[in-house]
């Protein structure tokens, strides 16, 4: 039987292909330019082009402050400009620390303008909604984008931790697709499989971007994880020749919406390493497997 896990570029809206498995720069606080530069070449080189970004990143996670991540791309790109035509730029907004969220006009053009200046870029590839303002309406965060993308700040626009129903509310006001959304979705967090969000974005040609497609490292670690699905995990793991962590990106690549995995480690060893996962053959038998170790319960 052929193996389900798709290892091929995919396609956000008009942009140039991605790779099936992306950089996520979440954890990319390291003030060492020249270190930071390594990371970002050694994603590049390992095939992972679409680079995420967001203006919140430095916020946590032994960050300085907001803006953080952002200005530090932006360093490494000053002092690497071609890197810069070697990827696929994405960056969320609408997380304003502490109210927690604003999409009105005011503030999404200010935070796209501020993405803008920190990362030293003329234009975002993929700009994305971080989490829904639920006292913005939908309408206004759609004129807003679409101003946005006129006025060449933007390509193409996508969304993260968004309901299918919020997804269609947005989608209702825009004149041009939504082309990703962005869930947390894993072996050990199958709720995107059950909620409707993957289903919507098969419906609307719309690319998930998994993030924390190793639930924050613990099915690399097994710290927190089920027993039975740690024992799932590792008994395809010895059949393949490869490591737990490579199982669990396979897996989220053998989806058919055909996610991307962002990829989050901050060690080029394990940035290079996880594109083992791309030649990881898994087929029904397998996926289901690991999906009812999963939710502890056989399926009906």
């Amino acid at each position: 039987m052929s193996s389900l896990v798709n290892a091929g570029s995919r396609q956000l809206g008009e942009l140039a292909p991605v790779g099936a498995l992306g950089f996520g720069l979440w954890r990319f606080t390291d003030p060492d330019i020249a270190a930071s530069q390594q990371l970002l070449e050694t994603a590049l080189d390992a095939g992972m082009n679409l680079v995420d970004n967001a203006d919140v990143y430095g916020f946590d996670w032994g960050g300085t402050g907001f803006g953080q991540v952002e200005e530090n791309l932006g360093r490494v790109l000053a002092a690497a400009p071609h890197l810069r035509d070697r990827m696929v730029l994405a960056t969320k907004g609408g997380i304003v620390p502490p109210i927690p969220y604003d999409s009105s006009p005011t503030a999404l053009r200010d935070a796209c303008d501020a993405s803008l200046q920190r990362m030293g870029v003329d234009v975002i590839d993929l700009y994305q909604i971080h989490r829904p303002d639920m006292y913005t309406h939908p309408a206004d965060v759609a004129a807003t984008l679409t101003a946005l993308r006129d006025s060449g700040k933007i390509r193409e626009v996508g969304v993260s931790n968004h309901t299918p129903a919020q997804v269609a509310a947005l989608q209702a006001h825009l004149p041009f697709p939504i082309v990703a959304n962005q869930p947390e979705f894993s072996a050990a967090n199958l709720a995107p499989m059950r909620d409707g969000t993957l289903d919507q974005c098969m419906e609307r040609n719309i690319v998930p971007l998994a993030w924390s497609p190793l639930a924050g490292g613990s099915l690399a670690t097994g710290d927190g994880v089920a027993a039975d699905l740690l024992a799932t995990l590792d008994g395809l793991a010895a059949r393949e020749g490869v490591e737990r962590s490579h199982i669990a990106l396979a897996f989220v690549l053998a989806h058919p919406s055909a996610p991307i995995a962002i990829i989050g480690s901050q060690n080029p060893r394990r940035i290079a390493d996880s594109t083992t996962a791309l030649g990881v053959s898994l087929d029904r038998a397998d996926v289901y497997a690991i999906v009812q170790a999963s939710e502890g319960a056989p399926l009906p």
